[in-house]
């Protein structure tokens, strides 16, 4: 009896070995052939789920926009299982997930960093839902800091989204650890998360 197919893992093996490929020599370097090789699987194979890598590429940034949601919901679940959370619990838990801190985390931002690039000149990345991910989430930090009292809460969203980004990016190009990062944002938080 022939061994059925499951359709579905075996696009997400295909998109897991872009991930993996892009996180290792860049977005700009992946061809289908190099998927295919990370995957074990035949280029035509990859080709037959994926006729173009633009398509390739759309699935592998959809992927990364579910996983990014997971892990944020994760984290803040994490940070917040003993008690109901604090505003500042919560902004917390979803700034840290934009520092690197392991392998996956790692990957992620290499590669959406690339996407977001590449979005400005490619106008099929452009659109994607998944790139106005940050818009999303700074009206989100504005709804927790402004259920805070913290004064200025969009001023302060936007602050927070750039040193969070800025700290990941550190943390990439090894300028600080994850941990330094993390202690940077949770020191920029104590001082804003103050109470009088």
């Amino acid at each position: 009896m022939p061994k059925l197919v499951d359709h579905e893992e075996r696009r997400a093996l295909i998109i897991d070995a872009l991930l993996r490929s892009a996180a290792q020599t860049g977005l700009h370097a992946v061809t289908m052939r190099s998927v295919a090789q990370e995957a074990g699987i035949s280029v035509r194979l990859v080709q037959y789920y994926f006729d173009t890598k633009e398509q390739l590429l759309l699935a592998a940034l959809t992927r990364l926009g579910v996983r990014m949601g997971e892990r944020v919901r994760d984290r803040v679940r994490a940070a917040t299982s003993a008690a109901p959370p604090s505003p500042r619990d919560i902004v917390e838990a979803v700034l840290l997930e934009a520092v690197p801190t392991d392998e996956e985390s790692r990957t992620f931002h290499l590669v959406y960093t690339a996407y977001a690039v590449l979005s400005v000149t490619d106008p099929a990345l452009a659109g994607q839902p998944f790139l106005a991910a940050p818009n999303e989430m700074e009206a989100f930090l504005v709804a927790h800091l402004t259920a805070a009292d913290v004064p200025d809460p969009r001023y302060e969203a936007v602050v927070l989204l750039s040193l969070s980004a800025g700290l990941g990016l550190s943390v990439l190009l090894a300028q600080r650890t994850p941990d330094a990062a993390t202690a940077v944002l949770r020191h920029h938080l104590g001082r804003l998360f103050r109470t009088p």
